[in-house]
């Protein structure tokens, strides 16, 4: 296709003309069951009539004023995630990388203002990804997305996956801190053990670390907590979130305790976008339903749900499907054929997903669908899986 923009990406060649709850129309009329969600982005699905409504009332009020004046619904809404999760305090962002960047400065000036400023390593993971500033692609560490950018951002020190040793083997007194994802999204949905993450925690508090997390694409509800982390019963010092947050309207935030953003002072980071009233006022709205009640439980019971029906139908084609891995609303599907296969089987079938590391399809449905939803992305699947396996067994017969 031949287009004014950037050539890097590989798009499909489908265009949408309107979206309803888990539903995506393209041009022609196909309709498509929406397991991606514009990667894990559109928490309550396309059109929400909550988001919409609030989205066209902040629209009549004044768009944006920059952080030169106070902005209320950004003040409200930070007190709102500070009343959800471990933080006291919140930095607004426009993206997941925007504010997985503040994390490390926020890790590196608190050492820094304990008069430390040779602290500013993190041990970061194999797997991970955390954008694509030069700063983020510096921690995830992935060859393909650093070359030819010059040489790497300093002050990142990668260990194999969930390796408590490796990672107590890295701290150096140079050491900042720990980032990582709870569930590893672009690389391959792995899950960080429970147990490691408390033991992480302690190794931490005893060495003088901060752990920072990317709740980027986990966070925000999509495992079934408002936080990925809080599977493993303890809290991080500082943390990144995006994605869900603003169910399609950009806004990242920062999240931290006062303690680990205690450098973070008068002019020492900014964002002329960052938390602007229409994101904020959006973000408000996705709060208003992942924060109602009973919500958060019915995702972790979806979750459950699909689960189980995933395992059913590796159990019918394990020649197709290796392994099903993650939590929630948030899956991976290692797959035995190439994975860019498997999606394009998937997306001839009626339903979207999304590619991952280690040759993994992601299933990242918003997290406002039901049981009818889940029954019905299975059923593609199966045919998936069915439309896959007839050139092998065609093969095998001649």
């Amino acid at each position: 296709m031949t287009s004014a923009l950037y050539p890097t990406y590989a798009r499909a060649d489908i265009a949408f003309s309107r979206g309803d709850g888990a539903w995506l129309i393209a041009e022609n009329g196909d309709r498509y069951l929406d397991f991606a969600s514009g990667v894990a982005v559109l928490s309550l699905g396309h059109a929400h009539p909550h988001l919409v409504e609030t989205l066209a009332e902040a629209a009549q009020k004044p768009w944006h004023v920059s952080n030169l004046y106070r902005i209320p619904q950004a003040e409200r809404l930070a007190e709102r995630l500070v009343a959800a999760t471990f933080a006291d305090v919140v930095f607004f962002t426009n993206s997941g990388a925007e504010a997985v960047e503040a994390a490390i400065k926020t890790a590196r000036k608190y050492h820094a203002a304990n008069g430390q400023p040779e602290r500013f390593r993190l041990i970061t993971f194999e797997g991970a990804f955390h954008g694509r500033t030069l700063a983020t692609i510096a921690a995830g560490g992935n060859p393909k997305y650093i070359e030819g950018f010059g040489p790497p951002v300093e002050g990142f020190d990668q260990v194999p996956f969930a390796d408590l040793a490796a990672v107590e083997a890295a701290v150096t007194d140079e050491t900042a801190g720990v980032l990582l994802e709870p569930v590893q999204g672009e690389g391959g949905l792995r899950v960080f053990p429970p147990e490691f993450l408390r033991q992480l925690r302690r190794l931490c508090d005893e060495r003088g670390l901060l752990l920072v997390l990317d709740e980027v694409q986990c966070g925000v509800g999509r495992t079934g907590r408002f936080l990925a982390i809080e599977h493993a019963g303890v809290a991080p010092d500082v943390a990144a979130l995006a994605k869900g947050l603003g169910g399609g309207f950009p806004i990242g935030a920062c999240l931290a305790t006062q303690e680990a953003a205690k450098g973070m002072t008068l002019g020492t980071h900014g964002s002329t976008f960052g938390g602007n009233p229409l994101a904020a006022s959006v973000g408000g709205a996705v709060l208003d339903v992942v924060l109602s009640e009973g919500f958060l439980p019915r995702v972790a019971s979806l979750g459950g749900l699909l689960r189980q029906r995933l395992a059913e139908l590796q159990d019918r084609h394990g020649a197709i499907i290796e392994t099903v891995r993650g939590e929630g609303l948030m899956f991976g599907l290692k797959t035995r054929v190439p994975n860019g296969d498997f999606a394009a089987a998937a997306r001839a079938e009626g339903l979207l997903t999304v590619l991952a590391g280690d040759n993994v399809v992601r299933l990242l449905p918003p997290l406002i669908i039901d049981e009818t939803h889940i029954a019905e992305a299975v059923a593609r699947l199966e045919r998936a899986c069915a439309r896959l396996a007839a050139p092998a067994k065609q093969l095998g017969a001649a």
